[in-house]
């Protein structure tokens, strides 16, 4: 690594993007051995606060009978407003571009705050039920209040749970262990509300840049909205539905050419790598329903020697097209 630093370094002094002087600075810096602990410290700050909201659920549901409803539910809310007073006090206000705390700790809180947040509505729900019958509004309550609090603060991670209880809302679930769960190929209107939702994503990460808001939560929106579009259309795809997955097929690749071309202007790596994924796998289920009526029995000996080729075609593709988008987005 320390060579390749280096590498890297004297190639921009080469190409006279830095002085022989900086060259200089730059070499007396890292002789020096300094290295950071930031993001090791964010990391157990994180860890914290999951541990700290995992030990809260957990204590409520070993402790619920002696405790009590009120006495959780007044604790909760005691921790919830104290959390949300320091946060209130040290934060700068809204503003349309990104800030920061001048403390990292508060961050965390903020996320903290929001989690704590999300768990008392939904107990006192599940307990009292406020909201009666309409359980939906249980979901998006705490969602409006994750997106007041992410604009508010400017916190990408409670962002992250705004738009993953608006996706609750709508009826699916966005987490990594039941994205594939989800019953796309029973429930055609819960494709049809994932692609909408995917669409108006997109949508606000058109307005927010032609406003200015926020646009470092652009990569964030767009995340979601490929693993929307992309997992909806490709599930469909493979259904028995006369003409549909041609429908789905035009979707998926009306989308995937668009974060094509988002993933270049974010300038995001790992928006380009799950295009080319969802892509790849558009394109062999494609090629499955247009030859699935074909009889190849005559040649199938033809394609067994073709596979392994086929694959280790796909590989160098897909490593050549990472090294063309990192060395043209670098320029």
């Amino acid at each position: 690594m320390a060579g390749f630093k280096e590498q890297s370094t004297q190639k921009l002094f080469e190409r006279k993007f830095i002085t022989e002087e900086q060259l200089a600075q730059i070499k007396s810096y890292r002789s020096l051995g300094i290295f950071s602990l930031n993001t090791e410290l964010k990391m157990f700050l994180y860890l914290s606060v999951l541990l700290f909201t995992s030990g809260i659920g957990i204590l409520i549901y070993q402790n619920i009978d002696t405790i009590g409803h009120v006495a959780i539910l007044s604790f909760l809310l005691i921790v919830t407003v104290v959390c949300f007073y320091f946060c209130f006090k040290n934060s700068k206000g809204f503003q349309k571009t990104e800030t920061t705390f001048e403390s990292p700790v508060l961050e965390y809180l903020v996320l903290l705050a929001n989690i704590l947040t999300c768990i008392f509505i939904g107990y006192l729900q599940f307990q009292y039920k406020p909201f009666g019958t309409h359980y939906g509004l249980a979901t998006l309550v705490p969602t409006i209040v994750s997106f007041i609090c992410a604009y508010y603060f400017d916190n990408k991670s409670v962002l992250t749970i705004a738009i993953t209880g608006l996706a609750a809302y709508v009826g699916f679930s966005v987490t990594p262990q039941d994205l594939f769960h989800n019953d796309f190929y029973s429930h055609l209107e819960l494709s049809y509300s994932a692609i909408i939702l995917g669409g108006l994503l997109i949508l606000w990460t058109i307005y927010s840049s032609g406003i200015s808001l926020k646009t470092h939560f652009n990569l964030t929106y767009l995340t979601f909205a490929l693993h929307m579009i992309s997992i909806a259309s490709i599930s469909n795809m493979v259904n028995e539905y006369d003409g549909l997955w041609l429908l789905f097929s035009a979707v998926l690749a009306g989308s995937c050419f668009y974060f094509y071309k988002a993933s270049y202007d974010q300038k995001a790596i790992s928006l380009y790598v799950f295009m080319i994924l969802y892509v790849y796998i558009g394109i062999n289920i494609f090629l499955f329903r247009v030859f699935e009526n074909i009889d190849f029995s005559e040649i199938w000996m033809l394609f067994v020697l073709l596979i392994p080729g086929y694959f280790i075609g796909s590989i160098i593709l897909f490593i050549k097209l990472i090294k063309n988008f990192n060395k043209e987005t670098a320029e």
